[in-house]
């Protein structure tokens, strides 16, 4: 017998001295593998009894060696000892499973002939390109993976683009291609080509897939993802082979194993059972491990004079407007000439970032439009470049620079700004009223708002309950700091072994300190006046969490979902030049732009940029996960700058002359990396008078 316990299945094979797969099983284990290993043996108790050898495999192996007595061997061997047996003539192995995904290269050895493993990949703390993200997608169409996800790929004639790299960015854009009115079938195909790209970049980083493939584990099933693996990796039929059992590939691997190890101990598997059923007992009377402490708050909120909100005047009102557009909501403010808060609006983007905008403006204003002076405009967020030009800011400025703007006026002894908004988060250090260091997140949504709305929304709460059932906790969960993915698995193995909401809610308020500080902060030092600012600011258990993790006191601004905004518009007044401002008003319902949409093709992300043509000639770019678009390359008298990098990569490269190729003598390789890319004319020219070829890595 071979059993192999992943991450979200148990997969068992019953094999003879010959190979022949007598009884296979396949089955969720919801979170609870040892009780899942239990059912699956009662189940075949009475056909097969007891087991000349038992081999376990997979993420959950040591736990079942430690229980049942028998040998463990790692996923990878396992998985490769099938394939060769089945199917001899494979060179390259892609497994993908519930939350693990695998790349395996095989090649004959040269003394025995038996194809040996030379090299493999295993994904790292994120689920993106796994079983589980496909789960998590389908569950938000309300449509079955087992059956209906596959066949409506299939259906597609244009695949949609949507990021592959975070489970809850992929969320965006399905919303967003929902919206737009993007049929089903192209948001499900779009999901597959998503997978198969992020698990190419990640576990291929670049290496060829040597044919014939086989792709195995559960996934294999999905015939859309099969789709898109043929295609993206330009295989002819036949190439791409999914055995025929592919479901349990790695249990078959471990019951062959079985076979080399003679001495294997036996098991009855009534006995087994047994020993399952005294564990089970054993962890439901032990004390609950792994739990946090409860959770405090000082409460310590901030409310400053300097930005109180303050009622409008009758006469004509001189005022500076901030927009902060960000990838969950839309912010925008009004400041008096004296830096007072006149009003704030907080929409959630839930349409395109030119309606939310146009909805902030008409609301902030009203029937006051007469009365209003606008002196200046400041526009931040990731959408600011694009957004800059449609409202005609004076001032575009980055999400960093504005925050700490905002604080700084607040508060002019802060030294550490934490900031979580609906995708974002952000890392501030400021000393002497400066910033010194930065950090923000870049392709991991774990612990940020749209996270917790998601988690509310499964534990049948809403967001600004999580404080009263937080602190109501006495035992936290603790979900851990990985993808949201696996902390959502969690979620659902502690509610389905009973745990209470409220702990389930208290660690998740835990969950989100402890990514910031792990992926964010990292090992970058948190001082002494700490500020906590953005959406996920206003959930008070959250900012006990950061409390009782760092040990230090946590203030919120009373106006802090709207901290970016005011920055903006702060640094619109500082640069007020006197000349009056581009500001083209606040109805702009009948203002005309144009937008064309492209993926960007530099990095494995594969952005859907959209280029936006406002008026006759102001163009823009947003869309991308990097500043690639976004920055506008131009100099202060309008004139557009050279491209010094690609300029300088063409100087790099004239030294290597890629058409001087010397039959016979040897090859130098060098990769474009690191000091061998600094050095590359030296190199070159180096080896190439030497008479030798030289061969260069391929653009990254």
């Amino acid at each position: 017998m071979g059993i192999d316990i992943g991450s979200v299945s148990l997969n068992i094979a019953i094999i003879d001295e010959q190979v022949n797969l007598l009884k296979s099983i396949y089955q969720r284990t919801n979170g609870q593998p040892i009780l899942a290993l239990q059912n699956a043996f009662n189940s075949i108790i009475n056909e097969y009894p007891s087991m000349d050898g038992v081999l376990a495999t997979g993420s959950g192996r040591e736990l079942a060696s430690n229980v049942l007595g028998v040998m463990a061997e790692n996923e990878i061997v396992a998985q490769a000892k099938s394939t060769a047996f089945f199917h001899p003539e494979v060179r390259t192995v892609i497994e993908i499973g519930g939350q693990d995904s695998k790349l395996i290269y095989l090649e004959p050895d040269e003394r025995s002939g038996e194809l040996i493993i030379v090299d493999h990949a295993l994904n790292e703390i994120c689920a993106a390109g796994t079983g589980s993200f496909l789960d998590q997608q389908a569950y938000r169409l309300g449509i079955s993976i087992d059956e209906e996800f596959g066949d409506l790929a299939l259906k597609s004639k244009r695949p949609a683009t949507i990021a592959g790299r975070c489970s809850v960015f992929a969320k965006s854009d399905m919303v967003h291609l929902a919206q737009e009115g993007t049929p089903k079938e192209d948001i499900v195909a779009g999901l597959c080509y998503a997978l198969a790209r992020n698990y190419i970049s990640n576990l291929g980083r670049g290496r060829e897939f040597n044919k014939p493939i086989a792709f195995q584990g559960g996934v294999a099933a999905n015939k859309g993802v099969v789709k898109a693996f043929e295609e993206l990796l330009g295989l002819a039929p036949g190439e791409l082979i999914i055995p025929g059992h592919f479901f349990v590939t790695g249990a078959l691997g471990a019951a062959i194993l079985v076979l080399e190890h003679t001495d294997s101990p036996s098991l009855n598997l009534k006995e087994a059972v047994s020993k399952l059923k005294q564990y089970l007992e054993e962890a439901a009377n032990k004390p609950s491990q792994g739990r946090m402490k409860k959770l405090s708050y000082t409460q310590c909120h901030l409310a400053s004079d300097t930005l109180k909100p303050i009622q409008y005047e009758d006469q004509k009102m001189k005022v500076y407007l901030g927009i902060d557009v960000g990838s969950a909501s839309t912010n925008v403010v009004l400041l008096s000439e004296d830096k007072k808060l006149l009003d704030q609006i907080y929409l959630m983007s839930e349409s395109s970032l030119v309606d939310s905008v146009k909805r902030g403006l008409l609301n902030i204003v009203g029937d006051r439009a007469d009365v209003i002076d606008v002196l200046g405009v400041g526009v931040t967020g990731s959408g600011r470049y694009f957004i800059g030009d449609f409202v005609g800011a004076d001032v575009i400025v980055n999400e960093i620079t504005a925050q700490a703007k905002a604080t700084l006026e607040i508060d002019d002894t802060v030294d550490t700004i934490i900031e979580i908004g609906g995708q974002d988060s952000k890392y501030i250090s400021l000393k002497g009223g400066s910033i010194i260091d930065f950090e923000m997140n870049k392709v991991c949504a774990a612990g940020t708002g749209s996270f917790l709305q998601e988690q509310a929304a499964r534990l049948n709460t809403e967001v600004n309950q999580f404080g009263e059932h937080a602190f109501a906790s006495e035992n936290p969960a603790d979900l851990g700091t990985r993808c949201t993915v696996f902390m959502e698995s969690d979620l659902i193995h502690h509610q389905q072994v009973g745990l209470p909401r409220n702990d389930l809610i208290a660690g998740l308020s835990y969950s989100v300190a402890h990514n910031y500080i792990e992926k964010v902060v990292g090992s970058k030092k948190i001082g002494k006046r700490i500020y906590f600012q953005g959406g996920v600011a206003a959930n008070d258990s959250v900012a006990a969490a950061f409390e009782n993790l760092l040990g230090k006191s946590i203030i919120v601004p009373e106006n802090h979902k709207v901290t970016g905004a005011i920055g903006a518009a702060l640094m619109a007044r500082e640069r007020e030049n006197g000349n009056g401002s581009k500001f083209v008003g606040f109805d702009l319902r009948n203002r005309e732009y144009k937008v064309k949409t492209f993926t960007c093709k530099h990095c494995p992300n594969h952005c859907e940029i959209r280029n936006v043509t406002v008026g006759n000639d102001s163009k823009s770019f947003y869309g991308g996960i990097c500043d690639r678009y976004d920055v506008k390359q131009e100099t202060t008298d309008g004139s557009e700058l050279p491209d010094l990098f690609r300029e300088r990569e063409e100087i790099m490269l004239s030294y290597f002359r890629e058409d001087q190729t010397i039959p016979g003598s040897p090859v130098i390789g060098i990769p474009r990396t690191l000091m061998f890319h600094e050095e590359l004319p030296q190199w070159t020219t180096f080896f190439q008078e030497l008479g030798l070829n030289v061969v260069l890595s391929d653009r990254t």
